[in-house]
C-alpha cells in the first residue's frame, strides 16, 4: 500500500510540474509559434500608409505564432485610449502602439507596465512615459533633411533665387512633426537668413505652419488663405510640405487659384509617405518629391524586437540618444528614408514590390 501511494504521489506531482511547464513555454515561445497576443493601436484607416503599417505587422506577427489584436481609432484620442485599455484588460502580452497624441496615453500605459507588459512605440514617440521599453522608426530628422533637399534642388532647376516658399509643418500633438520641421529647417533657415528663399507670408514658425491631425482640408484652407492675402501680385515657386496628404490638399488650393494653367506654374511641392494619389501626382507632375519609408521593414524590425523580448533577450537597437520622451530616452531603431521622385519611381516602389505598375496607373 505505501509504495503504491509513493507512485501516485510521484506521477501526480509529475503532472502538475508538467502542466506547469507548458505554460510556461506556451506563453514565452511568441518567436517560435507559441504565441501569445499582441495588442497593436493605429491611429487612423484614412490614411493609407497606417492601412499597411497595421496589415504588415498583423501578417508578420501570424506569420510568427502571434495571435494580434489590431485596432484604429480613427483620429480620436478617447477611442484609441479605449481600445488600448481594452486590450490591457483583455491581458494582451505586449504593446505596439502608434499614438495620436503622444501625451494622451499615459494612465493606461502605467497600468500596463505595473502588469508586465511591454509596450513598444511605433514610428510616433509616446511622450512623458517611463513605461516605454522601444521605439521603432525612421530617421525623422533625415526625413525633414531630404524634403527640404529635394525643395531646394526643385527650386533651382526653375532660375535663380531669391524664391518665394510657403512653410507647412506636422500635428503638434505628433513627436515626429517638430523633427520633420527642425531637420527640414537646417537646410532652409541658412537660405532664408541669406534672402535666398523668402517667405511672403511670414509664416515662419512651427506653431504658425503646424497642420493638426495632418488633415488635407485644414492645409488646403490655410493655402487658399496664404494665396489670398499674400500672392495677389506675387508667385508661389516653393512649398515644404511633410506629408502628402497635405500636399493634395496645398495641390489643389494652387490649381484653383491658377497655378498649374494659363501660364502660371505649380511650384515645386514636397511630400512625405509615397501614398498611391501623392505618386500618381508626381508621374502627372504635379507633385515634386515624396519620401518614401517602407512600412513592411518597419514591420519587420518591431516584429523581431517582440521575438527577442519573448525570447528573454535584449532587441537590436542603433539609438541610444536620439529619443528623448520627456521622461527617458527610449532606446530606438532608425530605420532610412529614400527620396522618391520622377526619375526614380519605377527603382524605388515598383522594383521593390511596394507597388504594381498596375497601382500607378
Amino acid at each position: 500500500m505505501r509504495k503504491l501511494l509513493t507512485t501516485i504521489v510521484a506521477g501526480s506531482l509529475a503532472l502538475t510540474l508538467a502542466a506547469c511547464g507548458g505554460d510556461d513555454d506556451s506563453k514565452g515561445d511568441g518567436g517560435s509559434g507559441g504565441g501569445g497576443t499582441i495588442g497593436v493601436a493605429m491611429p487612423t484607416k484614412s490614411s493609407e500608409r497606417w492601412i499597411a503599417d497595421g496589415n504588415n505587422i498583423k501578417k508578420q506577427l501570424e506569420d510568427a505564432g502571434y495571435s494580434v489584436d489590431l485596432q484604429y481609432a480613427e483620429d480620436d484620442i478617447p477611442t484609441q485610449v479605449s481600445q488600448v485599455e481594452n486590450m490591457v484588460t483583455k491581458g494582451v502580452d505586449m504593446l505596439v502602439i502608434a499614438a495620436i497624441d503622444g501625451k494622451a496615453l499615459g494612465d493606461v500605459l502605467e497600468t500596463a507596465a505595473s502588469q508586465d507588459i511591454e509596450i513598444l512605440s511605433y514610428d510616433r514617440l509616446i511622450r512623458d512615459s517611463d513605461a516605454i521599453s522601444y521605439y521603432t522608426t525612421f530617421d525623422n530628422f533625415k526625413v525633414g533633411v531630404i524634403q527640404a533637399q529635394s525643395l531646394v534642388d526643385g527650386l533651382k532647376a526653375t532660375g535663380e533665387p531669391p524664391y518665394n516658399v510657403e512653410l507647412f509643418a506636422g500635428s503638434p500633438d505628433d513627436n515626429n512633426a517638430t523633427f520633420f520641421w527642425n531637420g527640414a529647417m537646417s537646410i532652409l533657415q541658412p537660405m532664408i537668413d541669406s534672402g535666398d528663399i523668402v517667405v511672403p507670408s511670414g509664416q515662419t514658425d512651427f506653431d504658425q505652419a503646424a497642420i493638426l491631425r495632418w488633415d488635407p482640408a485644414t492645409a488646403q484652407k490655410r493655402m487658399e488663405d496664404i494665396l489670398t492675402k499674400t500672392y495677389a501680385s506675387k508667385t508661389v515657386q516653393g512649398v515644404l510640405s511633410p506629408y502628402d496628404g497635405l500636399s493634395l490638399g496645398i495641390i489643389a488650393a494652387l490649381q484653383g487659384n491658377g497655378y498649374g494653367g494659363g501660364g502660371k506654374a505649380l511650384p515645386v511641392v514636397t511630400g512625405q509617405d509615397a501614398e498611391v494619389q501623392s505618386v500618381k501626382s508626381i508621374m502627372a507632375g504635379e507633385q515634386y518629391s515624396t519620401v518614401f519609408k517602407d512600412t513592411r521593414d518597419l514591420a519587420k524590425v518591431t516584429v523581431d524586437m517582440i521575438k527577442a523580448i519573448s525570447a528573454g533577450d535584449e532587441p537590436e537597437v542603433n539609438d541610444t540618444e536620439t529619443y528623448d520622451n520627456g521622461v527617458k530616452v527610449v532606446p530606438s531603431y532608425l530605420l532610412d528614408p529614400v527620396l522618391v521622385t520622377k526619375e526614380n519611381v519605377q527603382t524605388a516602389l515598383v522594383d521593390t514590390g511596394y507597388y504594381t505598375a498596375d497601382e500607378l496607373k
